[in-house]
């Protein structure tokens, strides 16, 4: 699906304006690399609620920021109103709050280390991941399942919960991890 050329001229119209991409420039990180860098979001559909400060990314939307990606079927950046928005419709706004992601969601901080869930939200203010549902974390042949995941972007430190607890509960966090083939050579 392309976007209408409505749309395009509204989101051209807004990437002028203190909308989306300066926003986005000033945006903590994405992941533990991106600090400072501007975050790229692209999509085949674009809705700007400029009052609201909201923009909504529909259809194989990939947000981008140094070597971190998220992607989702679709992704709502919210950024904070400023002060004296002005009453012309247009809004006024500041940096980037947090990013929703919803259907099919993808984060990705380096090559072998890899996160899907359901839907996931980044909070910029909390330099935080979190990605719910059926979640599935892979870092090189190791994985982790669970319900629930946070990641801390900056620290890089994660924590999984699970949809039930106890001894053979179904559902508890789940991790399988491979030893490296330097720690097998060296205990032969």
């Amino acid at each position: 699906m392309k976007a209408s050329t409505s749309a395009l001229f509204l989101g051209l119209a807004v990437l002028g304006a203190p909308l989306a991409a300066p926003a986005l420039a000033h945006a903590q990180g994405l992941g533990p690399d991106s600090d400072g860098k501007p975050i790229d979001i692209t999509a085949d559909e674009l809705e700007v609620q400029n009052k609201a400060c909201v923009s909504t990314w529909r259809g194989k939307a990939e947000a981008l920021q140094g070597s971190s990606r998220l992607r989702a079927d679709t992704i709502r950046a919210t950024m904070a109103p400023k002060a004296g928005g002005g009453a012309t419709g247009t809004g006024a706004c500041g940096d980037l709050i947090k990013i929703d992601a919803q259907g099919n969601v993808y984060y990705v901080t380096t090559k072998d280390q890899r996160v899907r869930g359901d839907a996931g939200v980044y909070d910029a203010q909390n330099e935080t991941v979190t990605l719910t549902g059926d979640v599935v974390a892979v870092q090189g042949q190791n994985v982790m399942r669970g319900s629930r995941m946070v990641f801390n972007t900056k620290t890089g430190e994660g924590h999984m919960v699970g949809a039930a607890s106890g001894p053979n509960a179904k559902g508890r966090p789940r991790g399988v991890f491979y030893p490296s083939k330097k720690q097998e050579t060296a205990s032969k």
